[in-house]
């Protein structure tokens, strides 16, 4: 029996992110060194800081991941991609070019007799109004269209520079620390599904940039992938156990 891979939140093309060259190739050797232990890999949003697909235009680089991306679908490994905020433009691209499975919201799959529930995990249980305006306008169709019209060489610049302001605000660059079971969006928010869907086993979420593992039942946990920016963390689920863990280069993996 294969492994099933889970990572999210590589951020690549962050302006805001020294040695983008040397970050995109850890995550090529990464996928590289699964590609023949994997049965399927699950890639939970925001692995581009910026991502807008044009009619016939897609973003410049990303040459290392998507063609380590293609040699894993050519293997017969799955691969899905699950839209994160920083990569929602997303439409057939990845699909056509690289056999990726595009996922545009949360879904509630079946692995190995396990259930999960899988998204990037933005805007699940969020109470801020400004977050929810802004997300409601990047997913608004016409919206869409309107920033589709700009010409790539100013929509690319802008939604990049966009990224890197937001990730400038924060302290140091990173996000905030684990807020505890009764603050943390993402647990409330598994807790809350929980109550009218018992059967699920695992809840695994991106976006919150921290590893977490967490029992929120004798059958459920939750875990948070972390990133690929600082802490290089993956989770990995070989049918009966599921493990939280970090790429060292050079290590064997699992």
């Amino acid at each position: 029996m294969k492994n099933i891979y889970f990572l999210s939140d590589a951020h690549l093309g962050s302006l805001a992110i020294p040695h983008p060259r040397m970050q995109e190739r850890r995550v090529a050797n990464f996928l590289d060194s699964i590609k023949h232990k994997a049965a399927a890999v699950y890639l939970l949003g925001d692995m581009f800081d910026f991502w807008h697909e044009y009619k016939t235009v897609v973003p410049k680089g990303y040459t290392r991941l998507l063609g380590k991306i293609s040699e894993l679908t050519d293997l017969g490994v799955e691969v899905h991609y699950f839209t994160g905020n920083h990569d929602l433009w997303m439409n057939d691209y990845l699909q056509r070019e690289c056999g990726v499975t595009l996922h545009p919201r949360s879904s509630v799959v079946e692995l190995y007799g396990s259930v999960f529930y899988l998204a990037h995990g933005d805007g699940l249980g969020s109470t801020d109004r400004k977050f929810k305006f802004l997300r409601a306008v990047f997913h608004n169709r016409f919206c869409q269209k309107l920033f589709a019209a700009i010409h790539p060489r100013w929509g690319m610049a802008f939604g990049l520079e966009w990224a890197r302001r937001s990730r400038l605000k924060r302290e140091d660059g990173k996000e905030p620390p684990y807020q505890g079971e009764d603050r943390e969006e993402l647990v409330i928010f598994a807790k809350d599904y929980l109550q009218s869907h018992p059967d699920i086993n695992y809840f695994i979420f991106g976006h919150r940039h921290i590893e977490l593992d967490l029992m929120l039942r004798r059958s459920t946990r939750l875990l948070i992938l972390g990133d690929w920016i600082t802490q290089f963390s993956y989770v990995i689920f070989d049918g009966e156990h599921l493990f939280l863990e970090e790429y060292v280069e050079g290590e064997s993996q699992p």
